[in-house]
């Protein structure tokens, strides 16, 4: 091969997609046994964080489109985990709140989610120090890269 920069090996791009992948796929049998996939996990985290917010506010957080937020909400909302009215002060606003078993919902991921992932990642030889650092590096990359323009509106 004549360019060692394109071979798969070489590529971080590519560690990262296996591993969103696979911890992904950890992350499946908890979820399912609460009835949700992982990207309504990620808006229960954020509204579990600050409930009663924008769907702007939510896409913002998430670093996603609103058009790409929008039907995962409608579909949480057609299941009773949240539910989306009008802001008050803007009509053309739409305000997502989480419903009783929502705000439920929380408890049940907490008994499940953390020691699960936990046992998931016991073989794995990091420490909680090593994961909080590569948790500050993967945020200086996401910063780094979030705020270019790279042909997308994002």
């Amino acid at each position: 091969m004549a360019h060692t920069e394109l071979q798969l090996d070489n590529q971080i791009c590519f560690r990262l997609y296996t591993a969103t992948r696979l911890i992904t796929q950890a992350y499946t049998p908890m979820l399912t046994e609460l009835g949700i996939t992982y990207p309504q996990y990620l808006v229960l985290m954020v509204l579990w964080e600050k409930d009663n917010l924008p769907v702007n506010d939510i896409a913002h957080r998430l670093m996603l489109e609103t058009n790409t937020v929008t039907p995962l909400l409608q579909r949480m909302e057609k299941q009773g985990i949240v539910s989306r009215m009008k802001g008050e002060q803007d009509k053309r606003q739409q305000i997502v709140s989480l419903t009783e078993k929502g705000k439920d919902m929380e408890e049940r991921a907490f008994e499940l989610i953390p020691a699960g992932m936990g046992k998931r990642l016991a073989a794995c030889p990091l420490k909680l120090e090593d994961y909080m650092i590569l948790a500050q590096e993967l945020d200086s990359i996401i910063n780094s890269l979030k705020n270019k323009n790279y042909g997308t509106s994002m």
